[in-house]
């Protein structure tokens, strides 16, 4: 860590006292365009709000100091976010991406980037092997959701970065499900890592800003200048708002896991259920060396039903738990990844990493578990 707090109470001061001239608290909103200036040649350090803004440059101080990264950028959206990393490279670079990760990035490299001459390879980090294998001189960088969106595939990043250091590979982490509360790539090797802040950093979906921690300082100078250059900032008020959610992440999570463990336990026992995917339980796949890496489970699981004609009836008959795309806020949300989340990923690529129609994903929120329990049970039928 940066210092000798502790990541919870680092989460609690997000913000406190930033403004040391009124000693405001709360971080204040600078809800301005632009900034004056003393006389000319003279700045105050701010001259325009899409450059920088100093409710957003609290934001991105917090998240460098989370991550233990040199500095962070937050972004319109995650999606933003994850549009400035591309910018790093050139056309005919390769990136090495997760086959099973969130449809919208599916759709941004397939879509937006491919045409202007990047290319995507879809593999399974859990298989070192086949990323060494697939590996060559035109790979520049590693895209590696750890676990995966929706079938948390465990990652090995210890093992990847140090092949890709070899290789000299850039390996940027998705962070989105861990957040550092339970997972720092940076501090494991990583060169970039990338948020949803929408989800779990923010954690009450009414916050839309995505971030960018990088751990080299050329890294983070670039992807500043694209910030800059292509104006997708976090918006003052949705900063403070970033600020604000980031406050109560480590109660938020530690309520959330803890549920999520009941839920899990529960469905595996459930009538209907066949298969439950949560980093937690005991026999799922790349457990041990998830918890090598990240200190808690996350707070989001999928899980499939032996009947997929229950799938609409489940979705239908929730009453606690809400039916809406999404995850990592304090409400308990269901998603039906086939026809949401991931449904621009092509159907021979999705039945080949199982996002078929059996699969729904949930996110655990902070309602009292056994009313997510009895509701999931009621629905299912």
């Amino acid at each position: 860590m940066p210092d000798s707090k502790s990541i919870e109470t680092l989460l609690a001061h997000a913000g406190l006292i930033s403004d040391l001239s009124t000693g405001a608290v709360s971080t204040p909103i600078y809800q301005t365009a632009t900034f004056s200036h003393p006389e000319l040649g003279k700045s105050t350090g701010f001259d325009y709000s899409r450059t920088a803004n100093p409710t957003r440059l609290v934001l991105e101080k917090v998240l460098a100091e989370l991550e233990g990264g040199v500095d962070a950028s937050a972004f319109a959206s995650g999606m933003a976010a994850i549009t400035s990393l591309q910018c790093l490279f050139k056309p005919g670079d390769t990136i090495l991406v997760s086959d099973d990760l969130y449809g919208g990035t599916y759709r941004l490299f397939e879509r937006v980037f491919r045409p202007w001459g990047l290319h995507f390879e879809y593999l399974d980090f859990a298989d070192l092997t086949g990323v060494k294998q697939s590996t060559d001189a035109r790979v520049k960088a590693f895209f590696i959701e750890t676990p995966t969106n929706p079938l948390m595939k465990i990652a090995d990043l210890k093992k990847l970065i140090g092949f890709a250091r070899s290789r000299e590979v850039l390996v940027i982490v998705d962070n989105t499900f861990m957040t550092p509360y339970c997972q720092r790539p940076l501090q494991l090797g990583a060169d970039v890592v990338v948020h949803s802040g929408t989800k779990y950093l923010s954690g009450h979906n009414d916050t839309l800003f995505g971030a960018v921690v990088s751990k080299d300082v050329d890294i983070a100078a670039k992807i500043a200048f694209t910030q800059n250059a292509t104006g997708a900032v976090c918006s003052p008020f949705d900063g403070w708002l970033a600020l604000r959610g980031l406050k109560t992440l480590a109660v938020r999570l530690d309520r959330a896991q803890e549920s999520a463990f009941a839920v899990a336990r529960w469905l595996l026992k459930r009538k209907g259920v066949k298969t439950v995917y949560f980093p937690g339980l005991a026999a799922h796949p790349g457990r041990k060396t998830h918890f090598g890496q990240a200190s808690g489970p996350g707070a989001l699981l999928s899980f499939r039903l032996a009947d997929k004609k229950a799938v609409r009836r489940v979705i239908n008959y929730v009453e606690t738990i809400t039916f809406a795309e999404s995850l990592g806020g304090v409400e308990s949300l269901i998603t039906y990844p086939m026809t949401q989340t991931h449904v621009d990923i092509p159907e021979p690529l999705r039945k080949r990493i199982g996002i078929t129609e059996d699969l729904l994903r949930l996110s655990i929120g902070i309602e009292r578990c056994e009313d997510l329990i009895a509701d999931l049970d009621q629905a299912i039928g």
